[in-house]
């Protein structure tokens, strides 16, 4: 397993983490899996043997049971294991303080998910999604406060666009606040949207990519194949339809190149997918989750795969977004003059 520094901070965390949103299995949560305790307990288990050093969870999955779960799990091995979990969305009550980044919402939410993790400190603290009623500065300042108190170590934010993540790190510089050392994003071969923005931003600012459903909730597995009926006791089955897809058969083209790579190395097409991925810049970590211990096992079978050249230009070729307004001018106009953020995103449409 290899590890990785996280953003501009000195955590090291392993190329892959355990997701746990399959953990309890409560309301629309089963749809993605149902691991009970005994279950949670092997898998983790797995994932230390495999050298995994974090385990990600959040409030809202299944109303808490996962944060249960994984407290009860991780009894005797705490020390050697990374948390982090997230709020920002309600987990139990609906009343109109009962979600967002209201400093009044996230300190009932952490001092919560300490009980139910059974822990004194979270290692890394999500902020779930933006919120765009509440001041990023009464936001910070809690979580500076959680931070100064030590019942969180390090934070981070996700599913923030560009311009929320900019706000966040300028109010934390210029406030003297704790600020995020990391950005937990989707981003797949199918869907590539992060490198616009979010991966520039990371090379430049020095904020940690950690990913969440990297195999697009299942899509990318191999199982999802052109003319061929949809399997059956997966997410999409059970109507869990993020991530959305846009063009389905983009998808399949994208398929049908892991598939054959995959063949040729002896792997799965799960396991060039998240390859793929880990040798993306700017990239962490890769939060796998699994139905299974079949499927946990082939996912961790991921960090000891590296693509040559000849396979990450095909994966290249076969999923490239569109060169969208100001990119498609900068390669015209500012080629000459462009960094290492920029060069993620344009530096194949210059090389064409």
């Amino acid at each position: 397993m290899q590890y990785r520094t996280l953003g501009r901070s000195g955590l090291k965390v392993s190329a892959l983490t355990l997701g746990t949103m399959t953990f309890g299995g409560k309301a629309a949560f089963s749809k993605t899996g149902n691991t009970d305790l005994q279950g949670a307990k092997r898998q983790i288990d797995m994932c230390v043997d495999a050298g995994v050093n974090m385990i990600d969870t959040a409030d809202v999955y299944s109303a808490g049971v996962s944060e249960e779960i994984i407290g009860e799990a991780i009894a005797d091995k705490r020390d050697r294991l990374l948390l982090a979990t997230k709020a920002r969305f309600p987990a139990f009550e609906q009343g109109p303080n009962d979600r967002g980044l209201s400093r009044h919402h996230l300190v009932r939410a952490c001092e919560a998910s300490l009980k139910r993790l059974k822990t004194d400190y979270i290692d890394m603290y999500w902020l779930h999604q933006w919120d765009g009623q509440t001041p990023v500065e009464e936001t910070l300042a809690a979580l500076d406060d959680l931070v100064r108190a030590g019942k969180i170590r390090y934070v981070g934010v996700s599913n923030f666009s560009g311009w929320h993540l900019m706000k966040t790190l300028g109010v934390a510089e210029r406030e003297g606040l704790v600020r995020p050392v990391a950005q937990q994003i989707h981003y797949t071969l199918q869907a590539r949207e992060a490198e616009y923005e979010l991966m520039p931003i990371a090379l430049d600012q020095e904020v940690g990519i950690v990913v969440w459903s990297p195999l697009a909730g299942g899509l990318l597995s191999g199982k999802y194949r052109r003319n061929q009926p949809e399997p059956e006791g997966t997410r999409r089955a059970a109507e869990w339809n993020e991530p959305p897809v846009r063009d389905i058969e983009a998808l399949y083209d994208i398929v049908e190149v892991l598939i054959d790579i995959a063949s040729a190395k002896g792997a799965t097409p799960a396991q060039v997918a998240l390859a793929w991925l880990l040798a993306r810049p700017g990239v962490a970590s890769l939060i796998v989750g699994a139905r299974t211990d079949a499927q946990l096992e082939d996912n961790l079978g991921a960090a000891g795969l590296t693509l040559n050249d000849e396979e990450m230009a095909r994966l290249e070729a076969v999923s490239r977004p569109p060169l969208i307004y100001p990119y498609w001018h900068q390669t015209w106009t500012a080629s000459d003059r462009l960094s290492k953020a920029d060069l993620a995103l344009i530096a194949p449409f210059l090389e064409g």
